[in-house]
């Protein structure tokens, strides 16, 4: 399965429930797993590389667009590189 399909249907699956439940929070997902709702981009990033390392996972905002970044672009939060 290529990399994120996974993340992204499971995203897709539970929209519905996210869209009441995390309104314009962020989530994190793993495989099929829900790892969690965060206010803030830098939470959910936080948390899924202290988790996942380099990933893969996905981190969207509930409610927006999904967003395209180039594969070379890697969010690296102070905490990644300590």
């Amino acid at each position: 399965m290529p990399m994120l399909e996974q993340e992204i249907a499971a995203f897709e699956r539970m929209r519905p429930q996210l869209e009441r439940e995390h309104y314009q929070k962020w989530v994190v997902f793993h495989g099929d797993d829900f790892i969690g709702a965060y206010d803030s981009l830098d939470s959910a990033a936080e948390v899924a590389v202290k988790r996942f390392g380099r990933g893969p996972y996905l981190i969207r905002q509930v409610g927006a667009p999904p967003t395209a970044m180039p594969a070379a672009l890697m969010y690296q939060p102070k905490y990644a590189r300590d």
